[in-house]
């Protein structure tokens, strides 16, 4: 049984809805704290929806927070437990990506989604296994999450940018080239990657610009649209 996600929700600037943008959060953190990133983008995207699905559990080691699944370094979990939480988590977001899908009448290729730091391992681990690519992953401070496993699991292949910053203190700045790595060894024919000099863990005016660029691309904006 699968867990609803509370959602934060931008419509679309220009009133009329031709795509989608999931952000997905980070451990600690919340919804809220990424659908602000809506606001510089909404104008380069007038037509896209802005969702910011909250993580299904209260986080151990932020109480104010919520967590996709625990991290054991972090709040003395164990590996069994994170990879539970995982398979949870993955089955809640599968099943909102289902929901917005039907409930906003959209196809998979009209659906985009921003990950930052766990939201990025959520994205990195859910959307290349489900039956359908979406239209792109910009992918910033995270890590692909059992690399060993994606060349036998994965079904479908969405566009992906890798962003991180260099001086990332949080998540390992290596962790890019090696998802990067990993990809293009599963079959990717689009991963892209950008790396933000001297940024620490964190969503960079430079990183959210080509970030940005790359989803308009692939949602199907042209020019000054």
């Amino acid at each position: 049984m699968t867990r609803g996600l509370r959602t934060e929700r931008v419509e679309p600037r220009s009133g009329e809805m031709r795509s989608a943008l999931i952000f997905l959060h980070g451990y600690g953190a919340s919804g809220a704290d990424l659908i602000s990133l809506s606001e510089p983008m909404a104008e380069h995207m007038p037509d896209t929806l802005f969702l910011a699905p909250d993580a299904p559990e209260a986080c151990a080691a932020a109480p104010m927070g919520l967590q996709w699944f625990p991290i054991p370094w972090i709040d003395g979990s164990s590996e069994l437990e994170a990879q539970e939480g995982l398979l949870r988590a993955a089955a809640d977001l599968n099943a909102f990506l289902d929901g917005v899908m039907v409930e906003e009448d959209l196809l998979p290729e009209q659906v985009a989604v921003l990950g930052f730091s766990q939201g990025t391992m959520m994205a990195l681990h859910v959307l290349p296994r489900r039956d359908d690519p979406v239209a792109a992953l910009a992918a910033f401070s995270g890590r692909l999450l059992e690399p060993e496993l994606l060349t036998d699991e994965v079904v479908s292949r969405p566009p992906i940018l890798l962003v991180h910053g260099d001086a990332d203190e949080v998540v390992p700045p290596q962790s890019l080239p090696a998802a990067a790595e990993a990809l293009q060894e599963a079959g990717w024919s689009e991963v892209f990657a950008h790396v933000d000099k001297g940024m620490g863990h964190g969503i960079a005016p430079e990183g959210l610009s080509v970030a940005l660029a790359f989803l308009r691309e692939r949602l199907g904006y042209r020019g000054g649209d």
